[in-house]
């Protein structure tokens, strides 16, 4: 796994790259703003990538998500 994320921030990663707010995100998968938040930005500091369109990027390179989501 070259990304090097858990099981929870691949989840996180696949809704942020979708859209998702944050509030919306938290709601969906019964977690508090502040915790998703955290998950953002651990995500964020572990793939060194600072905003969402980089995220999205990546997350098509690496076949996290396909265009076809």
């Amino acid at each position: 796994m070259t990304h090097n994320l858990t099981a929870r921030q691949l989840e996180i990663l696949r809704l942020i790259v979708r859209g998702k707010s944050t509030r919306e995100i938290a709601s969906g998968l019964g977690l508090s703003i502040k915790t998703v938040e955290t998950h953002r930005s651990q995500i964020m500091k572990r793939l060194q990538i600072y905003d969402v369109a980089g995220l999205v990027l990546f997350a098509v390179r690496e076949r996290i998500i396909s265009l076809d989501d």
